[in-house]
């Protein structure tokens, strides 16, 4: 015997089957100039940019921080 609802059960698993998966794309790292702020830490920047202001940006906020 089959309950009354099970056809609804089984469309909403396949509407759950059916969902696709989000894709992040991460940026590529050749193309940006590396930064390095102290020997454990790199970030990541585009070429334009100043390599100095982005370090005391960087440090800034992490001073800014909550504890």
């Amino acid at each position: 015997m089959v309950p009354p609802n099970a056809g609804l059960f089984f469309e909403i698993l396949r509407i759950m089957i059916e969902k696709k998966q989000m894709i992040y794309k991460s940026p590529d790292l050749s193309k940006l100039k590396e930064v390095i702020i102290d020997h454990r830490t790199r970030i990541y920047i585009t070429p334009g940019m100043d390599s100095e202001e982005a370090k005391n940006r960087y440090l800034l906020r992490l001073t800014n921080r909550k504890p």
